[in-house]
């Protein structure tokens, strides 16, 4: 079930025709930007990996980066 009225959600719907005329190409752009994709990970493993960061007294972040460096490091030397 939406929250959103039947009103407002016609009005977000995807009209038949779009007036570009007056865009501007690469308007958003910003070269050398690096994006950092979201990673979601399974509730049961973010609850082991938040407690072991916790225990080693470090942040999800890190501990994750680590991990996934370990694993890289081991991909590499069975090539």
């Amino acid at each position: 079930m939406s929250r959103r009225s039947p009103l407002r959600q016609r009005s977000r719907a995807m009209k038949d025709e779009y007036d570009f005329s007056k865009a501007e190409r690469g308007r958003f752009h910003r070269p050398g930007v690096i994006l950092v994709p979201p990673v979601h990970l399974d509730p049961e493993v973010l609850a082991y990996l938040a407690a072991r960061a916790e225990a080693r007294g470090m942040s999800l972040s890190e501990l994750v980066n680590a991990l996934l460096k370990k694993n890289i490091e081991l991909i590499e030397a069975a090539e």
